[in-house]
C-alpha cells in the first residue's frame, strides 16, 4: 500500500475553514506519540483557505470481505472499496478508522484516501472458495462506495459486476447519487431479489447540508436518486441518520414524508454518534458554524448517553437511552407509521448463489 507521511497540525492557525471540507483541524490520531500545533505568527489573513486537493493512494488487499459479529448489526459481512471518504461528513463515525493508518481522522480522512482497485478480482476469488457460504454483503457501511472518486475509479462498478455474475445478494448504503449509474445492474438484481439500497438524508436544508456534508449531493438531489431507483424496481430505504438533537430533529416528519413521496419503501433512523476523535471534531465544527446551538445540542446528546458524549455499548450506541432518546424513537415511529414506511425491505435471496464458470473451466457433462 502506498501511503503518504503522517499528518501534522491543523491546516492553519485559528482553525479556519478550508473550502469544500468540514473538519477544521488535522490533529493526529489516538495512536500517534507526537502532535504539532499551528501557531498564529501574525501573518494570517481573514480569507478562507484555498481548496485542499484530494490525494489517492492504492492498496492491494488480500481479501475484501470483512466479517463482524456485532449483535446490533443486521449483517455479518461487508465490503469497503475505499478508506477515507471525500464526502467529508463532519459527524462520520468512520473517521477514527483513519488513525489505524497513521493518518488524522480530521482533514486527512477527507483528503487522503486509499482505493482498492483490485477489489473486484479479490472478491471473485473469495466467492469461489469451496468453503464460502452465501449471505447478503453490505457495502457502504464504513465509507461511501459512491464518493466522488468512484466516478473515475469504478471499483464499485466492478464489484457489482462480480456480484451480479455470481447471483449474490447485496445491500448498499450511500449518500452518493452516482448510484444511479449502476441502475442497469441494480435493477435486474433487485428483480431477482438480490439488491436493496439505503439512501441517507440527514436534513432538507441545503445550507446546513453543505456545511455538515460538504461534498455530498444536495438533499433534493438525493431524493431524486430515491425516485429513480424506485422507478427501476430497486427497493429503497431512506435513512434519517444521523438525527442531531437541537439541529435537525425538528425535520424528522418532513424528511419521512419526502422519502415516501420519492418512492421509498421504508425508513430508519440513528441519533448522532460521536466515537473517539469524532467528538472533538464535531464540537469544533458546531462552535464554528452554530455557536448558539453548542450547549443545547451537546446537553441533549449527553442526556442520551448517560452524561457522556457517546456510549459505545452494544444495544445503546445506535439508539441512546433515557427520556429524550425514548421520545425521539416514539416520534420517529409515529412519523413512519403515518407515511406507511414502518415496514422493512423484502429479504434478499441467498439461494440463487451460483459461481459462474471461471476462465479455463470445462463445462460439466452432466
Amino acid at each position: 500500500m502506498n501511503t503518504a507521511s503522517p499528518s501534522i497540525a491543523s491546516p492553519s492557525p485559528g482553525n479556519r475553514v478550508a473550502k469544500g471540507r468540514a473538519a477544521l483541524s488535522n490533529a493526529p490520531g489516538r495512536f500517534e506519540r507526537h502532535d504539532r500545533v499551528a501557531v498564529d505568527d501574525g501573518w494570517a489573513t481573514e480569507d478562507d483557505l484555498p481548496p485542499l486537493r484530494t490525494e489517492v493512494s492504492f492498496e492491494v488487499p488480500r481479501k475484501v470481505i470483512t466479517r463482524n459479529t456485532s449483535p446490533d448489526i443486521a449483517f455479518d459481512r461487508s465490503i469497503n472499496p475505499y478508506r477515507g471518504c471525500e464526502h467529508g461528513c463532519i459527524y462520520c463515525f468512520a473517521r477514527p478508522s483513519h488513525a489505524y493508518l497513521g493518518l488524522s481522522p480530521g482533514l486527512d480522512f477527507e483528503t487522503r484516501l486509499i482505493a482498492k482497485p483490485d477489489a473486484p478480482a479479490v472478491l471473485e476469488a473469495e466467492l469461489r472458495r469451496p468453503s464460502y457460504r452465501c449471505a447478503p454483503i453490505a457495502i457502504g457501511t464504513n465509507t461511501d462506495a459512491y464518493q466522488p472518486i468512484e466516478r473515475e475509479a469504478r471499483i464499485m462498478r466492478g464489484i457489482l459486476n462480480v456480484l451480479q455474475a455470481f447471483r449474490h445478494p447485496v445491500t448498499i448504503t450511500t449518500k452518493g447519487t452516482l448510484v444511479e449509474r449502476d441502475i442497469d445492474i441494480l435493477g435486474p438484481m433487485a428483480g431477482d431479489g438480490l439488491a436493496g439500497v439505503g439512501i441517507s438524508v440527514t436534513t432538507l436544508q441545503s445550507d446546513l447540508a453543505r456545511r455538515m456534508e460538504p461534498r455530498v449531493p444536495s438533499p433534493a438531489r438525493r431524493l431524486r436518486s430515491v425516485e429513480r431507483l424506485a422507478k427501476a424496481g430497486v427497493p429503497v430505504r431512506v435513512m434519517v441518520s444521523p438525527i442531531v438533537p437541537g439541529l435537525t430533529d425538528h425535520e424528522v416528519e418532513a424528511i419521512v414524508a419526502a422519502a415516501r413521496d420519492a418512492g421509498a419503501r421504508a425508513a430508519s433512523m440513528i441519533p448522532l454518534r460521536l466515537p473517539l476523535e469524532v467528538s472533538a471534531l464535531w464540537q469544533d465544527w458546531l462552535a464554528e458554524h452554530y455557536p448558539d446551538r453548542v450547549g443545547r445540542v451537546m446537553s441533549k446528546l449527553r442526556d442520551m448517553h448517560g452524561g457522556k458524549d457517546y456510549d459505545a455499548e452494544f444495544g445503546k450506541r445506535m439508539t441512546g437511552e433515557g427520556v429524550w432518546a425514548d421520545l425521539l424513537q416514539q416520534r420517529f415511529a409515529r412519523a413512519v407509521r403515518a407515511a406507511g414506511l414502518d415496514g422493512t425491505l423484502p429479504p434478499l435471496r441467498a439461494d440463487l448463489f451460483a459461481p459462474p464458470l471461471a476462465r479455463g473451466d470445462q463445462l460439466s457433462l452432466f
